[in-house]
């Protein structure tokens, strides 16, 4: 009987997103499960119906359970045209080994860096009645995520949202950024720019941060002038870059990310800036391109593999005892050295 009573009450909660939202509870079980196709801003409507409602569906009760499905969910934010499907599909690749050696399987999905799509995927791997699930959050709140922290084990990887408290893997942003500023310093650079994605992310924060406590811990003036915050593109890196050489009277920069450090490549050579002698560059995140380039350029180096064995050892062991204290590992990256600076 309770299982009915289960059923019946979430049909009837469904009742009221659906009225809240001014759709049918067909098209709230659409968007829900992602059976069909519903417009974006219909899925807008549900799932704020579903805040404001405090509606988290979940067809079987996990108490009911038999036995574990040994399936963990993975979402990526990875955008089209965006080198940062290199860097968490390695991620992915790390996590999926690990996984296997004991009997588990991962389902992969992309958030498209849109926080809208995140909430629909963490709800369909739920009703898929995942163990557990490695992330890397979207921008955005995600407050939401409170009402799963007794629910579903979580491990976030490369990014952490405020206010969540769930186990994490993380790379030390701030010394990373912080010592590849020391070393554009020690060889004389003064005049050093920054191009940096969207702030609101770990990531982008604690680079930025890095940059700047270099600058003045060594008595160099922070100029906001020389320091450009942007999308993370192709475009963007480009944009950012010609308006660093329009703008400013840097020598170095310093690039917080790999896709704005390829639109900044491109600019340099298409203005004929000769690296390192007109512009020192250091980027971020050892991809293969940055190796072709004449000349090679020096980068800030993160932990691609370690990060995924990590991630997975962490959830593997909160599924062991889901009652441990949440841990955050913060691992160290490094400045590989070549000839753009």
């Amino acid at each position: 009987m309770g299982t009915v009573k289960d059923g019946s009450n979430m049909r009837s909660k469904m009742k009221d997103v659906a009225q809240k939202a001014g759709v049918s509870t067909a098209t709230v079980s659409h968007v829900i499960n992602g059976t069909r196709y519903v417009s974006e801003n219909t899925k807008k409507k549900v799932y704020q119906a579903m805040r404001d409602l405090n509606y988290s569906p979940n067809f079987v009760a996990r108490s009911l359970r038999s036995s574990s499905s040994k399936t963990i969910g993975l979402i990526i934010p990875a955008k089209e045209m965006d080198t940062s499907g290199f860097f968490f599909m390695s991620i992915a690749h790390s996590i999926e080994k690990k996984l296997k050696e004991i009997g588990y399987q991962l389902i992969l999905s992309n958030s498209n860096e849109e926080i809208e799509n995140e909430i629909q995927q963490i709800n369909m791997f739920k009703n898929q009645m995942i163990d557990g699930l490695i992330m890397a959050p979207t921008y955005g709140d995600h407050s939401y995520l409170k009402e799963f922290e007794d629910q579903l084990p979580i491990v976030f990887i490369d990014r952490k949202p405020e206010g969540i408290d769930c186990d994490c893997v993380l790379v030390d942003n701030f010394k990373g950024t912080y010592e590849a500023m020391n070393h554009f310093i020690e060889k004389g650079y003064q005049k050093i720019g920054y191009i940096s994605g969207p702030l609101g992310l770990t990531t982008s924060d604690e680079r930025l941060r890095g940059y700047k406590h270099a600058l003045l811990e060594n008595n160099l003036q922070v100029d906001e002038s020389m320091i450009v915050i942007d999308e993370a593109s192709l475009e963007a890196g480009k944009n950012a870059m010609a308006l660093l050489l329009e703008q400013s009277k840097c020598t170095a920069v310093m690039i917080g990310n790999n896709i704005l450090t390829l639109g900044a490549v491109v600019t340099l050579n298409k203005s004929k800036i000769q690296v390192p002698e007109q512009m020192a560059v250091i980027g971020y995140d050892n991809y293969e391109w940055t190796e072709a380039t004449n000349p090679p350029l020096t980068i800030i180096k993160q932990p691609i593999h370690e990060i995924g064995e990590r991630a997975a050892e962490l959830l593997l062991a909160r599924l062991e005892n889901p009652q441990k204290e949440s841990s955050c590992v913060s691992l160290p990256s490094s400045l590989e050295i070549r000839s753009s600076c």
